[in-house]
């Protein structure tokens, strides 16, 4: 028989499960889809029971497919993390699951005093936008007197048999309710956005322990939650980035860039993760990365992302003369193009560095000889091109990206990446990088030897592009960018 580790990866469009050995390895997966939902522009909806059953499809799925006798030594989780769930005192679901892209509360932010976004600033790194928990917490209460939290804690909830209300700091961190240099919530913010501490889980640290199992189809009484991580949290603990100057991408629906930092600052700062001692990250979140080429794919007709990405690696290459730089001196490049044609996402508004959440999608650039397969170049630039927006405001630069998530398989997503970025870029060699994350830190708290990052192995992409190209098609980028804008940058 086995040990493993059963890490469960709940993201906003999938729940995974990966049974996962001390050494690292893959023993077993499993994944079921979650349905999404949107009843009005801007508000984004899930069923939390529907969330609840696939979570427990994946486990059914990953332990069925398991090779050899598995002996659970406990559960890790990665969750998705601004993502509000309400439920009632007896466990029932309240309401829908307010999902992290969901804008109903945008207004209400908008009219918050300027005090109030201080505060935030002060006591948890981040700003008052409606993509945080706290915002959607209050539209909750205000329809029903519920418990409320992040997706970690409704599923500790009905992992426990309804025993805990329990969440990861972490997670807490984004809720704009916790401080995260006291490291617990914050009596101020509480009282600026209205929600009462009663209806809030205990915060506990990452590898703090979560209750144990009771009563969950599938799976033996008793077994231990060790750990619990944000799901970008969980995939820079699984990519090794845990020292200042590595910078990590993860590419999901949305986005997530993230550098580790000393300390705990005021702008765009993050709690990664809790353990013997805080440790901090800058971030930056893009609203629409994975959604955007998923739109393009459905808005051309394709099946899925992949025809998306194939039509776009057939586009002719072309001559991209330099707008910044006299030619005579740094020569035009060659390079597969959209021919000017420029795809801004804001399909939600733009979430960092511009912040600018009533800034609309727009495709630009277009002429008579636009192709189906510009417009399709131009939804893969955009994943790349908003990553950039965020490693451009990173101190010190970036020396290198690690990248992990859905988009990772494709070349051509890659090396779109590292030609506008300038840098080097490697791609994890396996797609649950955030399983694998939440299920070291559990075997770490057994007491296995883990540092699985350095003995992973990766997929480099060099950049081919000179310099006076890339800052050609930045430039490009960047006036799409402020023609969609509404609010001054």
């Amino acid at each position: 028989m086995v040990q493993a580790v059963l890490a469960i990866d709940q993201g906003t469009t999938n729940s995974k499960a990966v049974l996962v050995a001390p050494d690292g390895s893959v023993l077993a997966t499993g994944s079921a889809p979650v349905g999404l939902s949107t009843p009005r522009p801007g508000w984004v909806e899930q069923d939390a029971e529907d969330l609840w059953q696939s979570v427990l499809r994946a486990i059914a799925t990953c332990l069925t497919t398991a090779t050899s006798s598995v002996d659970l030594a406990g559960i890790a989780l990665s969750t998705q993390r601004e993502s509000v769930v309400g439920w009632s005192r007896s466990g029932e679901p309240v309401g829908p699951v307010l999902g992290w892209q969901d804008t109903r509360t945008a207004a209400w932010c908008a009219q918050l005093p300027s005090a109030v976004d201080d505060l935030v600033r002060q006591r948890t790194g981040l700003r008052v936008d409606a993509m945080f928990s706290a915002p959607k917490m209050r539209w909750l209460l205000d329809q029903s007197d519920a418990l409320v939290g992040t997706v970690d804690a409704w599923l500790i909830h009905r992992l426990t048999g309804c025993r805990e209300h329990l969440t990861e700091a972490g997670n807490a961190s984004r809720t704009l309710l916790y401080d995260t240099v006291r490291l617990d919530w914050s009596t101020e913010l509480l009282d600026a956005f209205g929600v009462p501490r009663s209806a809030l889980p205990e915060v506990r640290p990452s590898d703090a322990g979560f209750g144990v199992t009771a009563g969950v189809p599938g799976l033996p009484n008793g077994i231990p939650i060790i750990a619990v991580l944000a799901d970008s949290h969980a995939a820079m603990y699984g990519q090794g980035c845990t020292q200042t100057g590595m910078v990590k991408a993860t590419y999901g629906t949305g986005s997530s860039v993230m550098t580790p930092v000393d300390g705990f600052v005021e702008s765009g700062c993050t709690l990664a993760w809790l353990t013997d001692r805080p440790v901090y990250a800058l971030e930056g979140n893009i609203v629409s990365s994975g959604a955007a080429l998923a739109w393009t794919a459905d808005l051309l007709g394709l099946p899925d992302v992949g025809g998306l990405v194939a039509l776009a690696a057939t586009v002719p290459s072309a001559t991209l003369p330099s707008a910044t730089v006299p030619s005579a001196t740094v020569p035009s490049a060659t390079v597969p193009s959209a021919d000017g044609v420029v795809l801004v996402p804001a399909f939600a508004g733009l979430g960092a560095p511009h912040w600018d959440r009533e800034a609309r999608a727009a495709l630009t650039g277009m002429n008579s000889s636009t192709t189906r397969a510009h417009i399709a170049r131009a939804a893969v630039d955009a994943v790349a091109h908003q990553i950039c927006d965020i490693t451009d405001t990173i101190p010190g630069g970036v020396k290198s990206l690690r990248a992990d998530g859905g988009a990772t398989v494709s070349e051509l997503v890659m090396q779109t990446q590292a030609d506008l970025l300038g840098r080097p870029v490697e791609a994890a060699d396996v797609p649950e990088v955030s399983a694998l994350g939440a299920a070291e830190l559990a075997w770490t708290t057994l007491g296995a030897t883990t540092g699985w990052a350095a003995r992973r192995s990766y997929r480099t992409f060099e950049p081919r592009l000179d310099a006076a190209t890339r800052a050609e098609l930045r430039t490009q980028w960047a006036r799409a960018v402020a023609s969609v804008r509404v609010r001054p940058a």
